[in-house]
């Protein structure tokens, strides 16, 4: 990347590729999986090696002022490895062009920063929690004003100002998975002359591509399932419009919130099995919805894969072959204590944030992702306390399926034991005191005042004596 009168002219990624390998990028026109495992990955000239390697230089040699031997100055401003990862997002998300943050909100903050001070923002009320911050905490710092709806298709019209710079979607929405219509969002955003981004995290370019939708922007965090195996904070954003390209990529080099050269190199690793990775979570994900949709133990379940969504439509207009995606969210009966009790008795799904890996995960988004968020507006855009997000991974569908199943089980009776106790647990006998009569995680509270007698405690816990720091015969509160 050069300077020229304070902008910034950015090669297009192809044209780095092409600088470094004989051999061609495959045609556009090519399968997703072809597109994947080769846009980008160039063979090494010199040595041949079919795998790029890890350029970990941060600056690059010239043959006189101002002349750099190839085409790479400085790493902050490109990078081999970046602009490789560049060019497999903009193939596999049908662009021209692609630009790499270090993270997701990196994205998110630099497409805000490239706002007028003053402009106004219309955004899908159920964000990314991050998103949401930033939107409320950060941005209007700098005199940008957001206006969330929880119906955007109906809304926007109305909600338009004269200062109404940029449309944010999120389809599907995270943690309660509504879809928008982005081609009918775009077309009025776009007779006022309104930037359309769409936050394509929760589907990947597997399954959506929103800029044949209308979209002008799409923006992903790339951690997830571009990535894949939850070891990369990465973020990207893809274009057509040249003029944004520039304008994104003057911010990206000059406020430097640029990926590193082995980050891209991971991410771009991992992309190169999108395709397997999104067909296997999505499978997975379809079965689990069906079977909690049928069960007496959940109030409702949020997959747009189900002919029971409400935008079940839109999915089957904007995603491959109306596929569901990976992610899902169901409410639990058992209220909050029953949300939490499955998400630590789940034995293969992990209890911990993010979503998009090799490895499946659950959550709650009241008390984890979006705990940041008040209350009230969390519950009107339906994130309840017993609300669960489940992000599946790529194991074997009937080992997840019976997963969630023990679980439930054990969840609603847990939560049911509760109702009956003293404070929300069922101690007998107890006062503020946890009774779990056959010692369930290493906790048998029988005469427990505000302690816990571990007489029968698995997982190593018998604290009759007060053995570590525990005095919980007739304790009062001694951890």
């Amino acid at each position: 990347m050069t300077a020229t009168n304070g902008t910034y002219e950015t090669p297009a990624p192809a044209s780095a590729s092409a600088a470094r390998t004989e051999s061609a990028t495959p045609h556009s026109a090519a399968g997703f999986g072809t597109l994947a495992v080769h846009a980008g990955a160039p063979h090494d000239p010199v040595t041949g090696a079919v795998i790029e390697s890890i350029s970990l230089s941060t600056t690059y040699a010239q043959s006189s002022l101002g002349k750099p031997l190839g085409i790479y100055e400085y790493s902050r401003s490109s990078n081999p490895n970046r602009d490789n990862f560049e060019t497999a997002v903009a193939a596999l998300e049908k662009a021209k062009y692609a630009l790499a943050f270090s993270s997701g909100s990196a994205t998110t903050a630099v497409i805000l920063q490239s706002l007028p001070q003053g402009a106004h923002v219309i955004s899908v009320s159920d964000v990314y929690g991050g998103t949401h911050r930033y939107f409320t905490k950060v941005a209007n710092a700098h005199g940008v004003d957001v206006t969330f709806t929880n119906e955007i298709e109906a809304d926007i019209k109305g909600f338009i100002q004269e200062n109404t710079k940029l449309v944010w979607i999120e389809t599907p929405s995270n943690p309660t998975l509504k879809l928008v219509n982005i081609r009918a969002v775009a077309e009025e955003a776009h007779r006022h002359g309104i930037t359309v981004v769409v936050d394509n995290t929760f589907l990947s370019p597997y399954i959506q591509n929103p800029l044949e939708l209308g979209a002008d922007i799409v923006v992903h965090s790339v951690t997830k399932y571009i990535n894949g195996h939850s070891d990369v904070i990465m973020g990207v954003a893809a274009v057509n419009d040249e003029g944004l390209r520039e304008r994104l990529a003057f911010l990206q080099n000059a406020i430097g919130a640029v990926p590193s050269a082995f980050d891209a190199w991971l991410a771009h690793r991992g992309l190169k099995t999108l395709h397997l990775r999104a067909r296997q979570a999505n499978a997975n994900a379809a079965a689990i919805a069906q079977v909690l949709e049928s069960s007496p133990h959940v109030i409702s379940v949020n997959y747009p894969g189900l002919d029971s969504h409400p935008h079940r439509a839109v999915a089957l207009k904007q995603h491959r072959d109306g596929m569901g995606g990976g992610m899902l969210s169901f409410r639990v009966r058992g209220g909050a204590v029953g949300a939490e009790r499955f998400c630590q008795a789940t034995r293969i799904f992990t209890l911990a944030e993010s979503l998009g890996g090799v490895e499946s995960l659950v959550e709650v988004p009241a008390a984890m992702t979006h705990a940041g968020i008040p209350h009230e507006k969390r519950e009107r855009v339906g994130i309840f306390d017993d609300l669960i997000r489940v992000s599946c991974g790529v194991e074997d569908t009937e080992d997840l399926v019976k997963d969630v199943l023990q679980a439930l089980e054990d969840a609603v009776k847990y939560s049911a034991q509760a109702s009956n106790g003293v404070n929300g647990h069922n101690g007998v006998n107890g006062v503020n005191g946890h009774s779990d009569v056959n010692g369930f995680n290493g906790r048998n509270d029988v005469n427990g005042v505000n302690g816990h007698n571990d007489a029968n405690g698995v997982n190593g816990r018998s604290d009759i004596n007060g053995v570590n720091g525990h005095n919980d015969i007739n304790g009062a509160i001694n951890h």
